[in-house]
């Protein structure tokens, strides 16, 4: 069985010119190595918040380098160049909207301020692409939110087939009668 490629996405002006270090983007990585138990490859990248930067590394995230999930951090807010959502949709086939519907539902237990997140989730060929939040805390909320319906989505697409740690997060596929 192939090593499942998955993108981590940082969308930040300061971090992407190194005037702070990415704790969001590896945060991902960090939350990702405790959910899964097969094998799998980060790509990995910082870039700004410029919408067609954003657009061009899904992009080359999902049709070049083929991962099968690509995750997104920053630009979900709504100041004026979080514009992580706008590329998103600009690039994907189909939209999934309730992985933004869950991730917001989740947030608005811990921060009332919630509700102004943009976050989203889409499809572009055979991956999924899912915005979060920017705060390291955040993300692991949400992530432990939408994460089990994950690697069935990726089945869906006939993508690889992603084995959890069960003991950390159990991944929901319907049984096969």
């Amino acid at each position: 069985m192939s090593k499942a490629k998955i993108g981590i996405v940082t969308v930040s002006d300061r971090a992407s010119a190194g005037i702070y270090e990415d704790i969001s983007g590896q945060a991902i990585i960090d939350t990702l190595n405790d959910y899964l138990t097969s094998e799998w490859e980060p790509v990995y990248k910082i870039i700004p918040d410029e919408q067609d930067i954003i657009e061009a590394t899904l992009i080359e995230m999902t049709d070049v380098d083929q991962c099968s999930l690509v995750v997104t951090t920053g630009g979900t807010g709504p100041a004026k160049r979080d514009v992580t959502p706008e590329a998103t949709e600009a690039v994907c086939d189909r939209m999934m909207p309730g992985f933004g519907e869950l991730m917001r539902a989740e947030s608005l237990k811990f921060v009332p301020t919630a509700i102004l997140s943009r976050q989203t989730a889409g499809l572009r060929g055979n991956s999924l692409i899912v915005n979060l939040p920017g705060k390291p805390k955040s993300i692991r909320e949400c992530l432990d939110a939408v994460f089990p319906a994950i690697p069935y989505c990726i089945d869906l697409m006939n993508g690889p087939f992603l084995t959890c740690n069960e003991d950390v997060i159990k991944p929901f596929r319907p049984k096969i009668k």
